[in-house]
């Protein structure tokens, strides 16, 4: 199964980084020529380039929700944006939407797309260092998305 583990950040802006700096970490750990781990620094219509041909996709992201503790790690799916469809221009558009064009102009969009969203706090200072409680999950967060390949890549007979 030909899967990417795809880091989504801006690295000068604090917390944001968290994709990026948790898709290095496993980057180190992977021994895996089927797992790709790249990084990427915009959304939107520009990922479908990045994950087109793949069968299964990991994206890693910082996320604020409006109740949720940072270092929080929340797995979601597509479906979990699926309320959020919108776009006013193609720089501005979500991936629920971002996907369902894909599907509509018959790219091979991955069957499996699993989102690990990162709670953050601080995503608008110029920095290149995480704040304390967003760095310290991340030797975590890489644990639990390696955990799952490590699952995915299974042999059959090793499977529960």
């Amino acid at each position: 199964m030909k899967t990417l583990v795809l880091g989504l950040g801006n690295p000068i802006l604090s917390d944001d980084a968290i994709g990026i700096k948790v898709a290095h970490e496993i980057d180190k750990e992977l021994n895996n020529p089927e797992i790709t781990v790249a990084e990427a620094y915009e959304g939107g219509l520009s990922l479908l380039d990045l994950i087109v041909g793949y069968d299964q996709v990991i994206i890693v992201d910082a996320i604020q929700t409006q109740n949720g503790k940072v270092g929080q790690i929340y797995r979601l799916e597509p479906a979990d944006f699926s309320f959020s469809k919108h776009t006013s221009s193609p720089h501005t558009t979500n991936l629920a939407t971002a996907l369902e064009l894909g599907r509509m102009i018959s790219l091979a969009i991955p069957q499996k797309i699993t989102i690990f969203a990162i709670e953050v706090s601080d995503v608008s200072t110029f920095s290149e260092e995480c704040t304390c409680e967003v760095e310290n999950i991340i030797p975590e967060a890489a644990r639990l998305i390696l955990s799952e390949l490590n699952t995915n890549y299974l042999p059959l007979e090793g499977r529960v």
